[in-house]
């Protein structure tokens, strides 16, 4: 191995480990809005009980497409092979178009939608995940 894909691979490797954060945050603010959500209706939770909500419940259903891209994102940083260019910019389209809220969308895309209508917090995550996708894997 060069010292040129070395590099390559480093800077991959912390971008992928800065998206994989970023997604994390953005994941915990918007299950806290619908842990909200949920309790308002039905009465407190504890983390046990929210646990299993999030696994088996409906409502917690639609945050597992995000769950599932931070496995994929952890199986990537545990491959012992290198992780292909063209590998990882598909795994950034696939952030992208999953994050793209909508009124009028599918599943996913209205509830990501009235989450970022009412959670401050997950605008911001969103808006730190936005950044980071724009930005040069490269860099």
């Amino acid at each position: 191995m060069t010292s040129n894909q070395l590099f390559q691979r480093i800077r991959q490797h912390q971008y992928l480990r800065n998206l994989r954060n970023k997604l994390l945050h953005l994941h915990a603010c918007l299950l806290q809005a619908e842990r909200i959500s949920y309790e308002q209706r039905r009465g407190r939770v504890s983390s046990g009980e929210l646990l299993q909500l999030v696994i088996e419940h409906e409502q917690f259903a639609w945050l597992h497409r995000i769950s599932e891209l931070i496995v994929y994102i952890d199986e990537m940083l545990s491959a012992d092979e290198p992780i292909l260019q063209d590998d990882l910019q598909d795994l950034m389209a696939d952030v992208r178009e999953l994050l793209m809220p909508s009124e009028v969308g599918n599943a996913f895309e209205r509830k990501y939608y009235n989450a970022l209508q009412q959670e401050p917090a997950a605008v911001l995550a969103h808006a730190e995940v936005s950044k980071l996708l724009a930005s040069d894997v490269e860099a």
